[in-house]
């Protein structure tokens, strides 16, 4: 028989998304049937989210006063959604309003999303019935400590959990003011429960709680045991490094497929990458950008000091030096923003910037790019990269996270066996950068070693079946 996981998560495609968490929790559920694992998706029921229900969802549970209101769990489709309207029926995105402002309440929200995950993992809906809860980032962080001290069945058979980090930098962290009000026992204000810093944290919660702990890469895995990395919580995971895995993320090949992509102006494979040259011209059309003999490089980030955007601007001069031109895509900092801005201005034709999100161009941009630039000063796994290397896109990468387990550097002897797929380089700083572009180009006039790199990226196999036999696998040693 199949097991029978919940997977808790703030958002999920096709459903709701803001980043790269949304992207794994839709997929799980379908990479994981293969490996005998039934997995359901519990998301909120954010005003969108209910719109895209459509008519009639099966009410599975209700809550009477759930955090201040009346809730109750809809199911369709495989997904059940928590319809609370006093938490979550509200203008704006999940976590804030369109000013980009977080919701006051935000510990409310997701804390009665924990605590009602914890409920429906217990037993707490009649015909739903779980082995293990999956709980991802802070948002669900409560749940595996609501399965620990305050199970909806007291005496009962424990339910096992596992909580998935997909960046550490993102904590939940709320002041002790609002721990009376999370319905949790006093034991669970303890260094090994809730309690951080004379504060609640969230992620630190179901970290102390879950029976494993995941993150999305194994370097990331091994780099937030260090202070650099661990933001704070790199003692804990050292304490439960036996309990601490890594499984890289895989991607959705049906939607990233160059040989039948909507998006492109003619589709290509490993092949045919004659097909890439329309695919670059129109991308140069799109962004204004001047023909050339040299590379496109693109980027589809954040705009953020995480993502290493401020070296990237300081190195951007180098760049077009070198011959090379930017496409870029993203938004974030008002300051980087307004930086690539000036830097698209003082070199037309050469930059060109787009602020904002488009998932048809992030498309166009993959196909269209020669490489993808990826300087992040820390990355727990990383997708830009993984679209690149699908479409012959050749990522150059900060020496990180799941950057460093998914990206071969193109040194000598990878390049003399034919396994190099991109390159990487270590420290973030502008003359590292530099020296990352420098390769790049040498890279690129030696076109019959370019294509090996691009035909060797392609190959790679990042779809979600080896990462979720990984899940499967782990979900079964917990459970014994």
């Amino acid at each position: 028989m199949s097991l029978q996981v919940l997977s808790v998560a703030s958002e999920a495609v096709p459903w709701v998304k803001t980043g790269g968490l949304a992207d794994v929790a839709g997929a799980l559920p379908a990479a994981l049937a293969p490996h005998g694992v039934a997995m359901t998706a519990m998301i909120p029921g954010y005003r969108d989210v209910l719109g895209r229900l459509g008519k009639r969802p099966r009410t599975a549970h209700k809550w009477p006063d759930l955090f201040g209101g009346p809730a109750r769990l809809l199911a369709k489709d495989g997904m059940l959604v928590l319809d609370a309207p006093h938490l979550f029926d509200r203008p704006g995105r999940p976590y804030g309003d369109d000013a980009g402002h977080d919701w006051p309440d935000n510990w409310r929200r997701f804390a009665a999303f924990a605590r009602a995950a914890a409920d429906v993992a217990g037993g707490a809906a009649k015909g739903l019935r779980f082995d293990l809860l999956h709980a991802h980032d802070w948002q669900a962080g409560l749940a595996p400590a609501y399965l620990r001290f305050a199970p909806v069945r007291p005496g009962a058979a424990p339910v096992a959990s596992v909580m998935t980090i997909h960046n550490m930098a993102f904590q939940g962290y709320f002041p002790a003011e609002i721990f009376p009000q999370l319905g949790l026992p006093k034991q669970a204000w303890a260094m090994d429960g809730v309690e951080y810093h004379g504060g609640v944290g969230l992620l630190k919660a179901g970290l102390e709680s879950a029976s494993a702990i995941t993150t999305v890469s194994p370097t990331y895995a091994r780099e937030i045991r260090q202070p650099d990395f661990g933001m704070g919580l790199d003692g804990l995971i050292r304490s439960r490094a036996a309990q601490v895995h890594g499984i890289v993320n895989g991607i959705d090949t049906a939607e990233w497929d160059p040989a039948r992509d909507p998006a492109l102006v003619q589709r290509f494979d490993a092949a045919s990458l004659a097909g890439r040259a329309a695919n670059r011209a129109a991308l140069e059309a799109e962004f204004g950008l001047a023909a050339s003999e040299g590379p496109l490089f693109i980027v589809v980030s954040r705009l953020t000091w995480q993502k290493g955007m401020d070296v990237l601007l300081e190195a951007l001069d180098h760049l077009v030096w070198l011959g090379g031109r930017l496409a870029l895509l993203g938004t974030g900092d008002a300051a980087l923003e307004a930086g690539f801005h000036a830097a698209a201005a003082r070199h037309p034709g050469r930059i060109g910037v787009r602020i904002g999100y488009d998932e048809a161009l992030s498309h166009r941009m993959q196909a269209g790019g020669d490489a993808i630039l990826v300087p992040s000063r820390f990355e727990p796994c990383g997708l830009t990269q993984l679209y690149g290397l699908r479409y012959g896109c050749v990522p150059v990468v900060a020496r990180t996270g799941g950057l460093a387990d998914t990206v071969i550097d193109a040194n000598v002897a990878a390049l003399a066996i034919g396994a190099a797929t991109g390159i990487q380089f270590d420290g973030i700083t502008v003359p590292a950068l530099k020296g990352a572009l420098d390769r790049a180009l040498a890279l690129w006039h030696a076109p019959e070693d370019w294509q090996a790199v691009q035909r060797a990226g392609m190959a790679q196999d990042f779809s979600w079946h080896r990462s979720a036999g990984a899940y499967a696998a782990l979900y079964r040693r917990i459970l014994g």
